[in-house]
């Protein structure tokens, strides 16, 4: 059974939940960055993980 792909529509919809910025999509890591919060959230199954507590903190 394959992983479930993020249908890429949504992140039109997406925005960061502690700064309110766009996401961009990370097709490789299968997260969604957030620059603005310096955040990245996990994509399991094909469903974003928008939860601060879930988010890898990205190095500057």
């Amino acid at each position: 059974m394959s992983a479930a792909k993020f249908d890429r529509r949504m992140l039109e919809a997406l925005v960061c939940p502690e700064t309110r910025a766009p996401l961009r999509y990370d097709a490789e890591a299968q997260e969604l960055i957030s620059k603005a919060a310096h955040l990245a959230f996990p994509i399991r199954n094909g469903i974003p993980i928008m939860l601060v507590d879930e988010a890898r903190k990205l190095e500057d």
